[in-house]
């Protein structure tokens, strides 16, 4: 999601009320509820031409010209209602006082600058287990707040990493040890690996993923390529069948797509077109040469989330994802 329509997303939110909205924040996951926390705190009161375009079922209530109000006591109930007492005020802390928690369910909630501050000093061993315990798109931008050797250096523990024992979370400080939750018998954790390592570079962004590759291949080349070969990145949208791209592009906003085929191959671009009907791929064709230049990290950060759906989809079953290879350089 974009900012704009974070800033949608939260302003619709608020237009719903107090125990609709918390309803609606019970689906979403830590990052989701964090971006849209931020968002609702940063509103201060939203024009009524903005609530109309956002919800048009409150066009009553927009005829009246009353803008939302945001109130500080409001986030906090609805974050309350949808998270619970604890979660919840871990997270209002953050967005609202700046506060922090300690934890590993915790960091979840945070920042990726916070948690990297939190953990920098740690052994990278434990950075590279807590890493993988966490999203990957966030243990992503976490790894892009540290220095170049710490980063290299955690990314090749993270890929030569063959699960994770509780005795290694033990060596944390005493908060992050509650993951542990005080058994000395619980079953070694299939986290880690080669599958863990790319999945996190794929968000670091091409130029620091060419670059711990490049250092990952220093130390051993067939890792290097094992990672290489687990990695999917926007040209592999190619390799996926034409059912799956339809599927994907139900999913994926017109804008979004703009952005994110500025930077795609004129292949990749083509497939695109031919599992649309005639008029939209038509109507997307004009939309791209009529988009102006647009900077490489938007249409990078487009793209990674158009993958994000890809993966998800997979995940669900719903489409194959193949063809991973060292194509995805070009």
């Amino acid at each position: 999601m974009n900012d704009d329509g974070i800033t949608k997303a939260a302003t619709l939110l608020l237009s719903l009320g107090e125990d609709e909205a918390a309803e609606v924040l019970r689906h979403l996951g830590p990052r989701e509820v964090q971006k849209l926390g931020a968002a609702m705190a940063q509103l201060k009161a939203v024009p009524r031409n903005k609530v109309e375009a956002v919800l048009d079922e409150f066009h009553e209530e927009n005829q009246r010209g009353t803008p939302v109000t945001v109130d500080e006591n409001i986030i906090r109930a609805m974050l309350t209602k949808a998270l619970g007492d604890d979660r919840a005020a871990n997270l209002i802390s953050r967005i609202l006082q700046g506060g922090d928690t300690a934890g590993i369910e915790s960091l979840k909630w945070m920042d990726p600058g916070t948690v990297a501050d939190l953990i920098k000093n740690e052994h990278p061993q434990i950075i590279a287990t807590i890493l993988v315990h966490l999203d990957h798109d966030h243990a992503g931008d976490i790894l892009k707040c540290f220095p170049e050797r710490l980063r290299n250096d955690v990314v090749l523990r993270i890929a030569t990493l063959d699960g994770v024992q509780p005795a290694a979370l033990a060596e944390l400080n005493d908060a992050l040890t509650r993951l542990l939750s005080g058994s000395a018998n619980i079953k070694k954790a299939a986290m880690g690996g080669v599958r863990a390592a790319a999945e996190i570079l794929n968000y670091v962004g091409t130029a620091l993923e060419t670059a711990i590759i490049d250092n990952v291949r220093e130390y051993d080349p067939e890792l290097a390529q094992k990672i290489i070969d687990e990695m999917f990145v926007f040209e592999n949208l190619l390799d996926i069948e034409d059912r799956g791209i339809q599927l994907l592009l139900r999913e994926v906003q017109s804008e979004s797509l703009i952005v994110a085929l500025k930077g795609a191959s004129e292949a990749l671009r083509e497939k695109i077109f031919k599992n649309m009907s005639q008029r939209a791929a038509e109507m997307l064709r004009e939309d791209l040469e009529a988009k102006g230049p647009v900077r490489l990290s938007e249409v990078e950060r487009e793209q990674k989330e158009i993958l994000k759906i890809a993966r998800r989809l997979a995940d669900e079953g719903q489409i194959v994802l193949g063809g991973k290879g060292e194509d995805q350089y070009v």
